[in-house]
């Protein structure tokens, strides 16, 4: 039912375009309710943040933060003396917006301003998106009105009487492209490998090895496509210029959605954005977890997808050139295992995750 409220939303996180995308999901949907929006982001000052943003045109503001987890004790020391001027800005922030509702969406972000949301009374829902839940967003648990869950993993770190599993919000053009297809019998694949925003020189170096190495001969058909962040394309298009190998490498697209409609299967991490999204595009994927992820949560997002018969799983530091070759050869030449693992991932796809999002933040303003 379309609103005719005007409604303030204020939403926080980001440093990963797992964290971002998810907003910008839930944001849109919100906007579909309730049509006399205003829309402001509170994130990092990482330029994707803005530029990513700026192309769905949402009003975006920064505030200056750290992470606590995993930090030496000069960065940790560094961040505690910030973290007063980052209350301070999101107090002056929340001040002049003045938000009906605040999401936060996780990273170190979150903490700061949904800690202040709530302390001047302002109804806010935290969204974890990952099986293990980051330490923002554990910390923020206690103070939240709502807690929305993506995978029912992460159920067990929250109060069980304020979780409600939503599922982790797709946008909507992702979703409209809709499942199936990836098991149809083709002369020439399309294959998507996907390192993360931030890039991944351990996947980007077996996938670089498979296609110039012994495969080479075998997948010489393939079209690859290769998005291996910032500080890895240089070397990634040398390697495959040198070896005769033609692929479209790109250190970040932007046009997910294009490239999404073209790819067969993946070699990818396990963010747990970009599974939910090849869960609700039924896409197969060869998951190799980034292994330095807080609390291994790629590993355990991956089981969940690969239990359902959606992916096959690899850990970065046991995987062989041999063994990614063989999974990759085996996917391209099996269309009927493509079928079925397509069909997998669409069955645990939630489609209608940033839908159930906005009645639970309608519940919460109904509190109010």
């Amino acid at each position: 039912m379309r609103k005719t409220e005007y409604k303030k939303l204020l939403l926080t996180g980001g440093g990963t375009g797992g964290h971002l995308f998810p907003a910008i999901a839930a944001a849109q949907e919100f906007c579909k309710t309730y049509p006399n929006t205003d829309v402001l982001f509170v994130g990092t000052k990482r330029k994707m943040d803005s530029d990513t943003l700026a192309r769905y045109g949402f009003r975006r503001t920064a505030i200056s933060c750290y992470g606590l987890k995993g930090k030496n004790i000069k960065e940790l020391l560094k961040a505690l003396l910030i973290l007063p001027i980052s209350c301070l800005q999101s107090l002056w922030i929340i001040l002049r917006f003045r938000p009906d509702l605040v999401i936060g969406v996780g990273g170190y972000v979150t903490g700061p301003v949904v800690a202040v949301a709530r302390a001047l009374r302002v109804p806010t829902l935290i969204h974890e998106q990952n099986s293990v839940p980051g330490l923002a967003n554990r910390k923020l648990g206690r103070f939240a009105a709502r807690i929305c869950i993506s995978l029912p993993g992460s159920k067990k770190y929250f109060q069980e009487e304020k979780v409600v599993c939503t599922g982790n919000p797709v946008r909507a053009s992702l979703v409209e492209q809709g499942g199936g297809g990836a098991g149809t019998p083709k002369k020439d694949l399309t294959v998507l490998v996907l390192g993360g925003s931030l890039g991944a020189t351990g996947l980007n170096k077996l996938v670089v090895a498979v296609f110039t190495g012994e495969y080479a001969g075998q997948l010489k058909n393939i079209h690859l496509i290769h998005q291996t962040g910032q500080s890895d394309a240089t070397w990634v298009k040398t390697e495959y210029d040198l070896a005769g190998r033609g692929a479209v490498v790109e250190p970040f697209i932007q046009d997910m959605d294009s490239v999404y409609k073209q790819a067969d299967f993946l070699i990818s991490r396990a963010g747990a954005t970009t599974l939910a999204e090849l869960a609700v595009l039924g896409k197969p994927a060869i998951l190799i977890p980034f292994p330095y992820a807080a609390d291994n949560h790629q590993y355990k997002n991956a089981e969940y997808y690969t239990e359902g018969g959606g992916t096959l799983l690899f850990e970065e530091k046991t995987i062989t050139a041999v063994e990614l070759g063989d999974a990759v050869v085996e996917l391209a030449t099996n269309a009927e295992k493509r079928s079925t693992m397509s069909a997998a991932q669409f069955k645990l796809a939630q489609p209608y995750a940033a839908q159930e999002i906005v009645k639970v933040c309608q519940e919460i303003m109904e509190e109010r």
